[in-house]
């Protein structure tokens, strides 16, 4: 038996007889996928030049129909619709409106069609709501996330022996250890651009003595925590988004769900106790290496030599600029590390997000770590301290 030849789908515009200005569209043929192509064309011309019209479509001469003439069909009487026209479809045969409210739900609600003039307008706003949407519920999703995380911790405090003091450490070799080199580098060339950037104006007014006081209050109290938890944002925060989001790809975090281990006490905690652990030491050895930077460049610069800059900074570095200093690497700590953590969860399972989220992860954890200090600057101030 030779398989029936499918005529060609048409559509033809016809004279308006009753000269009400109502737009007479025929179609005809059979619409299915391989004799679509003229009546696609066809529609996509008309549906460019006519807006705000009244159109009556005639389609009681269609022939056969499948899935894809109907999702055509579809797709040109909204995008019509979009346009500001009146459509009354006529002809239409039972076997035809059957497919038509099974492939209804299925179509796209995005026809692509030119927007009207005040959808342009209202694209922006648009955007911006559903920009505004989303931060909030990202911001109910991370703070979700701290609370669970908290209530680990009470847990793992309530029973010492839960708690994964092997994993914490390894996390302070990798976190702590292994940073040091960077952090010793960034320490040392933050000393050196503090002790000439103040010498030379200092030196101006022939108060060189008082490079002392700049570099010992401003390291310790301020650039040391700050640039050292930011390095730690980029190189650590960045690691335990990746780790996290290999272990979602792979499928490891619900593995370990399906055995009954909590991904929370078993992953995110030690990483966040052990960063909160490392940070203030890390610190303390930045404050070393700037201040020493800075002893050495006054002394080659200004002249200063090493017994009287440290009889200077005895003087002028009291105790509490230090530990102010030292107080603020937990508190960045914790920010890295829950940060660095929730992103990780967040990767879904394709490669391309892991980048996408690790990027994130940096640039809000060095956005929280800056809004943190800037905070802590204000109260001190403003407490005298």
């Amino acid at each position: 038996m030779q398989p029936t030849r499918s005529q060609k789908a048409q559509i033809e515009r016809l004279k308006s007889q009753d000269g009400e200005g109502v737009i007479l569209l025929k179609s005809f043929g059979d619409w299915t996928i391989d004799a679509l192509r003229d009546a696609a064309d066809t529609l996509e011309k008309f549906s460019r030049v006519n807006r705000n019209v009244s159109i009556q479509w005639d389609v009681s001469d269609v022939g056969r129909v499948d899935s894809a003439g109907m999702m055509l069909f579809i797709r040109y009487y909204d995008l019509l619709k979009s346009n500001g026209c009146s459509i009354k479809v006529v002809g239409v045969k039972s076997e035809h409106e059957k497919m038509y409210r099974l492939l209804r739900r299925y179509a796209p609600g995005d026809f692509g069609g030119r927007p009207a003039l005040f959808s342009r307008f209202l694209r922006p706003l648009n955007g911006i709501g559903r920009s505004f949407v989303a931060f909030l519920l990202d911001i109910t999703a991370f703070l979700s996330f701290i609370g669970e995380n908290f209530v680990d911790l009470i847990s793992s405090l309530l029973h010492p022996r839960s708690i994964r003091f092997g994993a914490i450490v390894k996390n302070i070799e990798e976190a702590g250890v292994r940073a040091m080199p960077i952090v010793t580098l960034t320490s040392f060339l933050i000393g050196v651009v503090i002790a000439y950037q103040g010498a030379v104006q200092l030196e101006k007014f022939g108060a060189n003595i008082f490079i002392v006081d700049m570099i010992g209050l401003s390291i310790t109290r301020e650039l040391a925590p700050l640039i050292t938890a930011i390095v730690v944002a980029g190189r650590t925060g960045s690691s335990y988004t990746a780790q996290l989001g290999v272990m979602k790809i792979t499928e490891e975090i619900d593995a370990m769900r399906t055995m009954g281990f909590d991904p929370h006490r078993f992953l995110v905690l030690p990483r966040i106790m052990a960063l909160m652990i490392v940070l203030p030491l890390m610190i303390f050895f930045s404050d070393i290496i700037g201040i020493a930077a800075g002893m050495f460049i006054s002394h080659i610069h200004l002249h200063i030599s090493y017994a009287e800059f440290l009889h200077r900074l005895q003087d002028v570095l009291e105790v509490r600029h230090f530990w102010i200093g030292i107080c603020k690497g937990p508190f960045f700590a914790w920010l890295i590390a829950a940060v660095g953590c929730f992103r990780g969860l967040q990767v879904s399972k394709n490669t391309e997000s892991i980048g996408r989220y690790t990027t994130i992860s940096v640039v809000n954890s060095i956005f929280l770590v800056i809004a943190c200090d800037a905070f802590f600057s204000v109260l001190l101030t403003e407490l005298g301290i």
